[in-house]
């Protein structure tokens, strides 16, 4: 038995058969019931999910002969034309081979004839995507109307392909990819119609490995009957299809936590050496990690949730106690992003041996990244021979202070505080209200005697070009004008682009002046005055004066050849 006919043979016949797409199969029976038929439909979806079959079997709704019905009846004259791909009447074409203008100008004329033995001319382009954008346009107008005894079915995996002109006029349904249990549920009854007695486990192993695709499960089936056994088992659909055992993993489990990396290679080479496949290795690898965190957190509750047999399970429950939650958790994210980037790699061998190792080095690199990060948020940085050592707690710009040389003060007396040396303290933030809400909550401190002096905006913005951690930088304030009147900072700019920019940085731009000048400053943003234009000659003697300019001449040898405005420069001022 080849695969194509194990598929051909169950390929269903009625909207009752279609598996997991209940919802788009009761829509369209209705609709072929009560003769509510659209002018053009569109089914999306991965491979191998019924596009084309619901395809026909709507055909066959539309035009049997003990029609218009719920479900076709499979045995008039009609329907067994279209199940064999005979009807006159539909038409099923290939979008692939049939992509140019020319193709669907003929199909046009096709559709303006009367069905010949049917009641609808039903036109099925499988892989619609791939016509032309010259063949989508000369079909616009005979999707929106067509003659009332044609309809169109468009079948493609790409949707994103179509103009939004020809999704607009098209019934759109999205095939979705089928669940585990209905996969396992229909290989089921194909091993029950083929009387082939299955492991529970190898019918789950199929339809894992089928990753939603009906047609792939199949053909996947189709492959491991051709050993001709009478019994289907796991450890044959792992050797035929190249799939690693729960063995391996257990093996790579326990070599990980015993940080063993000989042990490791030995057990890749012998993986690799198989010529198993690593996209489902992966996936089942990510599998692993995800039981072992449910058993973890869930304990005996997780053996619900878990889809494997029991011995299986209580393997993994096993393995579970000899990692820490947070190794699981780590490891189970890095395998998940990994996957990707192994498949698709120049040497995907090598990055998968790079995976192996990080996930059985995890504590030790997770720990070396911990405790660099406190030695370096806790511990001054080293000085040099003759200085004093600098702290790094960021620092903030202010004034220079004149500290006066204190009077001597009698032996056993405590120093007296100087008036004003007082850190003014600045309530915290909510947290989380911006980037800077942790280091807006420090004290602003200022020493010497006397009253404080007032900050400048020229200070604030060198404060705001380095600001302390984990605020950004905010540099475009060296081109705007500040000025600050009691507790309200205006900041203008001539030019709209900049007024705009300030206005999208308003809200790191108070929680930095807050920290600068004070908890009660409010930020207010001045929309930009239109600027006086001036003539040509004008910005000619301007620009011939301009220090820049003749820096740049000098430097390139350069001389002006013309001098506009910016304003009629094109360019993208928002995106600046």
């Amino acid at each position: 038995m080849s695969q194509d006919s194990l598929t051909a043979r169950y390929r269903p016949q009625t909207f009752a058969q279609v598996a997991g797409q209940h919802s788009i199969t009761s829509i369209l029976s209705r609709a072929a019931s009560l003769g509510q038929v659209a002018p053009a439909y569109l089914f999306s979806g991965t491979r191998g999910v019924g596009k084309t079959t619901v395809a026909r079997i709507f055909a066959k709704a539309l035009n049997c002969r003990s029609g218009p019905g719920a479900e076709p009846c499979n045995v008039c004259t009609m329907c067994r034309q279209i199940t064999l791909g005979a009807a006159v009447d539909v038409l099923e074409i290939d979008g692939a081979s049939n992509t140019g203008v020319d193709n669907v100008r003929s199909l046009k004329e096709d559709v303006g004839f009367a069905p010949m033995d049917g009641r609808y001319k039903v036109i099925i382009i499988d892989e619609a995507h791939m016509l032309s954008r010259q063949a989508f346009n000369a079909l616009l107008k005979t999707l929106e109307e067509p003659p009332g005894h044609a309809t169109f079915i468009m079948a493609t995996t790409e949707p994103e392909k179509f103009p939004q002109t020809i999704i607009s006029r098209c019934q759109h349904f999205v095939f979705k990819r089928l669940s585990q249990a209905d996969l396992a549920a229909h290989l089921r009854m194909v091993l029950e119609q083929e009387q082939i007695s299955a492991e529970p486990s190898a019918i789950n192993l199929l339809a894992r490995r089928g990753a939603g695709s009906v047609r792939d499960s199949m053909s996947l089936l189709g492959q491991v009957l051709a050993l001709g056994d009478a019994t289907l088992t796991t450890h044959a659909v792992r050797d035929v299809l190249g799939l690693a055992g729960q063995e391996a993993f257990l093996r790579l489990l326990d070599h990980v936590q015993a940080r063993d990396l000989l042990a490791l290679h030995s057990l890749l080479t012998e993986i690799l050496d198989q010529g198993l496949d690593l996209g489902f290795f992966l996936r089942e690898l990510g599998e692993c990690w995800r039981n072992l965190f449910l058993l973890l957190q869930l304990g005996d509750a997780a053996k619900t949730i878990i889809d494997l047999p029991a011995e299986e399970v209580a393997a993994f429950a096993v393995c579970a106690p000899k990692f820490s939650i947070q190794h699981v958790h780590a490891a189970w994210q890095m395998t998940l992003d990994s996957q990707r980037r192994i498949v698709t790699s120049m040497e995907p061998a090598l990055a998968l041996e790079l995976l192996v190792y990080n996930l059985a080095m995890l504590p030790d690199l997770l720990a070396v990244g911990v405790s660099e990060t406190a030695a370096t948020a806790h511990q001054p940085l080293p000085a040099r021979a003759g200085q004093r050592p600098v702290s790094t707690r960021p620092q903030v710009p202010g004034p220079p202070a004149v500290r006066p040389a204190a009077p001597p003060r009698p032996e056993g007396a405590q120093p007296a505080e100087a008036p004003g040396a007082q850190a003014r303290q600045i309530p915290p933030r909510p947290a989380g209200d911006s980037a800077v809400s942790q280091a807006a909550a420090r004290p602003l401190e200022q020493t010497g005697p006397g009253p404080k002096t007032p900050r400048t905006w020229s200070e604030f913005v060198a404060f705001c070009a380095h600001p302390p951690a984990p605020a950004k930088p905010i540099a475009l304030l060296a081109q705007v004008k500040g000025e600050l009147t009691g507790n309200e900072l205006v900041l203008s700019s001539a030019h709209s682009f900049q007024t705009d920019r300030l206005k999208g940085s308003a809200l790191a731009i108070t929680d930095l002046a807050r920290h600068f000048f004070g908890p009660q400053v409010e930020v207010r943003v001045v929309d930009a005055q239109p600027e006086k234009r001036k003539t040509p000659s004008q910005l000619r003697e301007e620009a011939m004066q301009d220090q820049t300019v003749l820096e740049a001449q000098k430097i390139f040898q350069a001389r002006i050849m013309d001098v506009r405005p910016v304003s009629s420069i094109t360019h993208k001022e928002n995106e600046i």
